[in-house]
């Protein structure tokens, strides 16, 4: 910090005038100066301070501007990624129902065959079922 100038003589005066000693006024003088130049800021504290903002504000400016351009190119990268995904999702989707068609098929016709083969057995069954009848039948005529 630049010094400021603090008349402490005058001050030193002034308190005498008020009914200070001069051991009093002179202490209380020097105390006072010393609190000016640590805690009072200048104009040149102040336009050197200003100039430390810009700077800070110019880096901070810098640093958006940075972090901008970084996540428009993120962003840029996510979407291609989103594009590349849709596209892949909707060929794994119509894999998917290309094979689930083919299996619903396949199952139709197993269903089909199994249905066929069933009515086989069972007319077989029936038949033999006709056959025994027939024959217990006619061995019933015969022996009543």
């Amino acid at each position: 910090m630049t010094a400021i100038a603090f008349d402490t003589l005058k001050f030193a005066k002034r308190l005498k005038e008020a009914g200070f000693t001069e051991q009093q006024a002179e202490a209380l003088a020097a105390a006072e100066a010393e609190f000016v130049e640590e805690n009072l800021a200048t104009k040149r504290d102040m336009k050197e301070l200003e100039v430390s903002l810009k700077q800070d504000i110019a880096e901070v400016k810098r640093d958006m501007k940075e972090l901008e351009v970084s996540l428009k190119h993120d962003i840029a990268e996510v979407k291609r990624d989103m594009k590349e995904l849709d596209v892949s999702l909707k060929r794994d989707m119509k894999e998917l129902e290309v094979a689930l068609k083919r299996d619903i098929k396949e199952l139709e016709t197993n269903l089909a065959r199994g249905m066929k083969d069933l009515e086989y057995r069972m007319t077989i069954k029936l038949g033999a079922m006709l056959v025994l009848a027939v024959g217990a039948m006619a061995t019933l005529v015969k022996i009543l």
